[in-house]
């Protein structure tokens, strides 16, 4: 039995199903009518909410929370502290066709989401995109294309529209190029337009 001061093994609803082969980190939530598929290799401390599914060859980090009705297919990469909205979409193939299948893991186009990054509902990520540090995706949006880090994007497809700070806080950049949050941190806007934040 664990102490209170060890991390709590995984939670499996009764109603999940998690394939021999997956592997769970201690702590994550799996909720009803979920599954995960052998192969998958998911972190600790996540949050898999109703109906979600994780095929084999998917890799969701620590801290994750995926919400109600997703789906990840072969190729998606998940780092840490990623959301995923309800409903929100992956896709693993870029020319799809019943008559030619596609359904090896050559055949997949990897997506990767990095640390922090954030999926609104209803959004879509066309496969072969990175979503870079603390990506924000309106819901509903498009993404066909990298989203650089700090980034906010919407529409269909997605355009950059602004810049958000790692909690959160729409960041304003000063005509030097300057943003500084509510809480201190300062962001820098470099001659690309990539926005970097700065050491503390």
């Amino acid at each position: 039995m664990n102490s209170l001061t060890e991390t709590p093994p995984c939670l499996v609803h009764p109603l999940a199903v998690v394939d021999e082969g997956a592997a769970l980190g201690d702590g994550t939530r799996v909720w009803h009518f979920s599954h995960v598929y052998g192969g998958a290799v998911i972190g600790a401390h996540c949050v898999l909410g109703q109906n979600v599914m994780v095929a084999s060859g998917v890799t969701i980090g620590d801290h994750c929370k995926i919400q109600n009705n997703v789906s990840l297919y072969g190729g998606v990469v998940l780092e840490d502290y990623v959301f995923c909205g309800p409903s929100m979409v992956f896709t693993n193939v870029r020319t799809p066709r019943c008559l030619y299948p596609r359904n090896t893991p050559e055949d997949y186009a990897p997506t990767r989401v990095k640390r922090g990054a954030s999926i609104g509902a209803n959004a879509t990520i066309v496969c072969g995109v990175t979503l870079h540090e603390c990506a924000f995706v309106a819901a509903g949006s498009v993404v066909t294309r990298d989203v650089p880090p700090f980034a906010m994007v919407a529409g269909v497809p997605a355009r950059v529209v602004g810049h958000m700070c790692e909690r959160g806080e729409r960041l304003r950049f000063d005509a030097e190029g300057f943003a500084r949050t509510s809480y201190g941190q300062a962001y820098r806007r470099m001659a690309d337009g990539i926005v970097r934040k700065e050491a503390p």
